[in-house]
């Protein structure tokens, strides 16, 4: 396979738009998607048709009694004190950020192999995201690493719950509570994932983001996301920041922002989180006939977790180097897979300050991954399908 890495450290983008390509396909020939979510809400359409109804009579369509419910259901969901819904995952982060009082010059460790809305995140706040490697098996950061990153600029650690598995929580915990640190969870792809004593992603840190974007295991018809914690002046202060900064109208304690999750999402979100659970039990049922069943020596499958409940499969995500061989064979045969992600942060043009680190993990990960086809609405024909063609698959050798 050809290298994505140029000369001057940044990835070949020619390359990467060919990855792309393959989206082009004929929908008539596309026998498995990669998720269908006109299937996956179509579900729920009476239910949101009704609740549309009532906001349009009501007239109240931004922090109304829609949004205090969401936010009440997701807090006992989550089994914290609080939570503040916002506009997008992204946003959540920096609200929590500036409400920890973040900044310039501070530092944040995350994991380098994250989605770079993680690190936008610590760069709109002017704090300078400090990359950490990740633990291979899992691809969550590798906690042996994060003691090595830590200095006197050091604020807070970002674990991300990738692709929907708890990072070591535990661990972490310890090294922040030793280094006197915030824990700030991005878990933006993780609702649901809990640990054996029941504690779930959300509550695990001094607060967490979550994002809602229609994808996601708990996924809004648009954009959304909360911020859970169980620190009530923290709370406060994040739903003022949101509101302009303002608690009282035109009366304005912070430079704010305009963050807020209007009426109708909160509502539909609402009624999904309902069947939150049952979704995340059918991706693990996925999840589980793939790494039981796929047979093939070209391709690396994901470890499963010690505890099946840490893990939600936001993401069903493989290793192969033949990886963009192996998405057009799959192509070929209807089936719709993505890469998540093409290019770390550290090789995206937007960090061109990074370009020149070397994290040799992270880049193996980038050129290897490639995510299956997996959702609460798949049939088990459709699973079996998928598994079929992967032991299928070969390598020209």
């Amino acid at each position: 396979m050809q290298p994505l890495l140029k000369e001057n450290n940044c990835f070949n983008y020619a390359k990467i738009e060919k990855l792309f390509i393959l989206k082009e396909m004929v929908e008539t020939s596309l026998k498995v998607p990669f998720l269908d979510l006109q299937k996956v809400n179509s579900r729920f359409q009476d239910q949101f048709q009704d609740t549309l109804s009532a906001i349009l009579d009501s007239g109240w369509f931004i922090l109304g009694d829609k949004v205090e419910a969401f936010e009440k259901d997701f807090a006992e969901y989550c089994g914290v004190k609080h939570s503040v819904a916002v506009a997008n995952g992204l946003e959540a982060i920096v609200l929590i950020l500036k409400a920890l009082n973040v900044e310039k010059g501070d530092e944040i460790i995350v994991p380098a192999n994250t989605y770079i809305a993680s690190i936008l995140a610590i760069s709109q706040v002017g704090a300078i995201p400090i990359l950490c490697e990740p633990e291979e098996n899992s691809f969550n950061i590798n906690t042996l690493l994060i003691e090595e990153k830590i200095t006197q600029r050091t604020k807070a650690i970002m674990p991300v719950h990738l692709y929907g598995q708890l990072a070591d929580m535990a661990e972490i915990y310890n090294i922040a509570k030793k280094w006197k640190l915030s824990i700030i969870e991005d878990a933006a792809q993780s609702h649901g994932a809990s640990k054996e004593n029941g504690k779930k992603a959300g509550n695990l840190s001094d607060a967490a983001a979550f994002s809602f974007y229609p994808g996601k295991n708990l996924g809004a018809l648009g954009d959304g996301g909360a911020i859970t914690t169980n620190d009530h002046s923290l709370m406060e202060k994040i739903k003022i920041l949101r509101n302009y900064g303002s608690k009282f109208k035109y009366e304005n304690l912070y430079k704010g922002f305009n963050s807020r999750l209007d009426e109708i999402q909160a509502a539909f979100l609402s009624i999904k989180l309902q069947y939150l659970d049952q979704d995340n039990q059918r991706r693990r049922e996925i999840a589980e006939i793939y790494t039981n069943t796929i047979k093939n020596k070209h391709i690396r499958l994901p470890k499963k977790p010690a505890f099946t409940k840490s893990h939600v499969w936001h993401l069903f995500v493989l290793r192969t180097i033949n990886r963009d061989d192996l998405q057009k064979f799959l192509t070929s045969k209807g089936i719709q897979t993505v890469v998540h992600y093409p290019i770390p942060p550290h090789k995206q043009r937007a960090y061109s300050e990074f370009n020149n680190l070397e994290l040799p993990i992270t880049e193996r990960i980038h050129k290897e991954v490639l995510s299956l086809p997996i959702s609460p609405v798949m049939s088990n024909e459709q699973v079996q399908y998928v598994v079929d063609c992967l032991n299928e698959y070969k390598v020209n050798e």
